[in-house]
């Protein structure tokens, strides 16, 4: 499927999400919204994906919100809400409910919304080029698209809040060592590098790496008890799966392992 402002491919086990209004530094238009939901709800329906590569086209991996919409007043009060719930917000809870690992491929400034896009995301790797900003307070709003949520289990709560209540920009360098993105690579390199790794998860059991996952995040609002009363029903249930027994003789038979996602 190609539209105007999402572009979306599939390449073996890959799904590739581009953000595709270069002219207006990938920002948030309402058809792009909606393509950009209805992309994951198919990479989440089609059994061919198992990880989803997120990145921007052009020189921008996404501005966020539309700044001259917002000089414009066209979106205030309960219009801006019910923007926000019935469109941005639900981009936001449909990557909480894909069990694929999804990568944010950042290829250049993620500022304000488009930098709580890459934080939402599972995995981020960073341009070399890129810069990275909760600018939400330059524009006196708050952060809307999750900031304040994913920031502060990112980085803690004071740090997220001096870069809320700042909106400094942060360097490449600076994001990696505070944690915030995974890898800074050569900004030439950024695509491979992020496919390098989708194909790599990818060419793990796909049923343990949902799994896993999901058993990461739901240990953030558990008790280590209730944790580990889920993961061992978790670990149970995997040991029934093809996938499991082929991996095992795979590792005996000292050969790379096949696996079906079964």
């Amino acid at each position: 499927m190609t539209e105007d402002h999402i572009l979306y491919s599939v390449e073996g086990h890959r799904a590739m999400i581009t953000l595709n209004r270069p002219e207006a530094k990938n920002a948030f238009s309402p058809e792009m919204i909606r393509l950009w939901r209805q992309c994951l709800e198919e990479a989440r329906r089609d059994d061919r994906v198992r990880v989803v590569v997120i990145t921007g086209k052009g020189d921008t991996f996404c501005s966020g919100g539309d700044i001259r919409d917002m000089a414009e007043g066209k979106l205030r009060s309960w219009d801006m809400k019910s923007y926000l719930w019935e469109g941005v917000h639900r981009i936001v809870l449909t990557l909480e409910d894909l069990d694929k690992p999804v990568i944010a491929a950042i290829n250049g400034a993620a500022m304000g919304a488009g930098l709580d896009m890459a934080l939402m995301c599972d995995i981020r790797i960073c341009s070399d080029k890129a810069k990275l900003a909760e600018s939400y307070i330059l524009l006196g709003v708050v952060p809307g698209d999750g900031g304040a949520y994913f920031l502060p289990r990112l980085v803690g709560v004071s740090k997220a809040l001096e870069l809320l209540l700042t909106g400094d920009v942060l360097s490449p360098e600076e994001a990696l060592r505070l944690g915030l993105v995974n890898r800074v690579v050569p900004h030439d390199r950024l695509l491979d590098e992020s496919i390098a790794l989708a194909e790599k998860i990818a060419d793990r059991p796909p049923l343990a790496v949902r799994m896993t996952k999901r058993a990461v995040y739901q240990a953030q609002t558990s008790t280590l008890r209730a944790h580990l009363d889920y993961i061992s029903s978790q670990l149970s249930l995997l040991t029934e799966t093809e996938d499991h027994l082929e991996a095992a003789k795979a590792f005996l038979e000292k050969r790379k392992p096949v696996f079906q996602g079964r």
